[in-house]
């Protein structure tokens, strides 16, 4: 029984009366078919798939028989065993590709399996959202017709014993259909690059000779890559070389804090499109024209569980706790945080994603990213969240009229008391009390807590300037360059130890 299915347009499914799917029901069928599917392996004898499916409320069951796992757990439990090579373990079948995903806090790789099941899941949803932009106003559809710029991983993947490895971005290209090598650029050739600087030079040199309609990556480096072109053909706007440029498809990080600075390299506004594309799967994307949130793939290749993300399943470090409540998606309650539990058709059951969500519309499924479970700061009761804070880099950033392309923050102790520290970057001149101001009044505004806590525990708030190229070369020395790679928003641990002494030998 297939597991995918392209759904009509609502407007369309009215026309012809079909009957509205609620995510419920989708996302209850979802469920049925990943457990048919996975019934016969390790995993799914192990935890009775079958007599999940049998009972009368399968999500319910589901979650009492099956624990959530994060990734160190289910790799130690069941994914080094297809690494290993051996067949029908959380999936039917052998898994062939791993996906390479790791933050600058993790010292080793992640090894992500990868079925074609998840890449035609995902297939599907970037299909949607093309259809999506037909509804867009005043929008030259035409751009969608020349050539696509994708910023992404090499597809000359890493050879295993019996498995390629390799970014995500790198197995789609490298997977795509005959019919897109046309549109597709930077070309084969060039995408097979694994030298990241390298690949952005070639780029550079090859792009007066493409009509670039459509980009895709993570801001940060599409914004580094458009400012090499212009840098080296003295232009003074990207547009003077790319005059059909109108669509940025952006994920992995909040556009916020770039937006500001990225519009100074346009000539002429264009159409901003957020995706929620993980390594794990395709789980959200933005579904119309100026909409705030994504809308989450309820109804394709993923099972969605939420988990409050309070004191109650999370420890201070971010760590979930063995028995989490989750909920499932008729459960949520718009306006709170929760962490994301997946389980898709590549063999990740109850897998805690990393990331936090929060519903702002619940009747249509509507998500914003909040930040990472690990990436948050509440040293005394502030509850800081990296949407709070990339909202309020973006409100300072328009307010003095700067770019503030990437930034980091910790929490240190000042006396008896605690203090904030921001890392900037900024190649303008300006004050760094003014900009520790202006954060410091904006975050106010932005979460009563914080406002709370700066009048007793949380005393101070610091800011240091440094080049964009600090962070980039960080990333660099780390050995995370690339296009799946982000500057953490907060910085602990021994990563902060290697930030401060880089920072201070450089």
């Amino acid at each position: 029984m297939p597991i995918f299915e392209i759904n009509l347009p609502k407007s369309l499914s009215s026309v012809l009366g079909l009957p509205e799917r609620s995510p419920r029901r989708s996302q209850m069928r979802v469920l049925k078919k990943l457990l048919r599917r996975a019934r016969y392996t390790e995993f799914g004898q192990k935890f009775g798939f079958e007599q999940i499916i049998q009972s009368k409320h399968v999500g319910k069951v589901f979650q009492q028989k099956v624990p959530a796992y994060n990734y160190n757990k289910i790799y130690k439990d069941w994914w080094h065993k297809t690494l290993e090579g051996q067949e029908d373990i959380c999936w039917p079948g052998k898994i062939k590709f791993f996906a390479l995903s790791s933050g600058t806090s993790e010292a080793a790789s992640k090894y992500l399996p990868i079925t074609n099941d998840l890449l035609k899941g995902n297939k599907v949803i970037m299909i949607k959202q093309l259809i999506s932009l037909f509804n867009y106003k005043d929008v030259p559809l035409t751009s969608l017709g020349r050539g696509w710029l994708t910023l992404g991983g090499s597809t000359d993947l890493q050879k295993g014993p019996g498995y390629y490895a390799g970014d995500l971005s790198g197995i789609t290209a490298k997977k795509a259909p005959f019919w897109f090598q046309p549109f597709y650029k930077p070309g084969k050739k060039i995408a097979k690059e694994r030298d990241w600087n390298k690949k952005l030079n070639e780029i550079v040199e090859k792009a007066p000779n493409w009509d670039i309609g459509f980009i895709v990556g993570v801001p940060a480096w599409i914004q580094m890559c458009i400012e090499m072109v212009i840098e080296k053909y003295k232009l003074n706007n990207i547009h003077e070389i790319w005059p059909n440029l109108s669509f940025f498809v952006h994920g992995g990080v909040s556009f916020e804090p770039y937006k500001h600075g990225f519009e100074k390299l346009l000539g002429k506004p264009i159409q901003y499109t957020e995706t929620y594309l993980a390594s794990e799967g395709f789980l959200a994307w933005q579904d119309k024209q100026y909409a705030i949130g994504m809308k989450l793939s309820f109804n394709q290749h993923i099972f969605f569980e939420f988990v409050p993300f309070d004191d109650k399943n999370f420890d201070a470090s971010g760590e979930m706790v063995e028995n989490p409540e989750a909920l499932m998606i008729h459960e949520v309650e718009e306006g709170k945080d929760y962490a994301l539990l997946i389980s898709t058709v590549a063999g990740a059951w109850r897998y805690l994603i990393g990331d936090t969500i929060r519903f702002i519309n619940k009747a249509n499924s509507e998500i914003i990213i909040t930040g990472r479970t690990k990436h948050f700061l509440s040293l005394v009761g502030e509850h800081l969240s990296v949407d709070n804070m990339n909202k309020a880099i973006q409100l300072v950033s328009e307010q003095l009229n700067i770019s503030i392309p990437e930034y980091c923050v910790t929490g240190e102790p000042e006396g008896s008391f605690f203090a904030h520290q921001w890392y900037i970057a900024c190649d303008q001149a300006i004050d760094e009390k003014l900009i520790a101001k202006k954060i410091d009044e904006k975050l106010c505004e932005l979460n009563d807590d914080y406002a709370v806590e700066r009048k007793s525990a949380l005393k101070n708030v610091h800011v240091k300037i440094l080049k964009e190229s600090a962070f980039l070369c960080f990333l660099e020395a780390k050995g995370k360059v690339g296009g799946q790679h982000k500057f953490p928003r907060v910085i602990k641990g021994d990563l902060l130890k290697d930030w401060k002494n880089f920072i201070l030998n450089n």
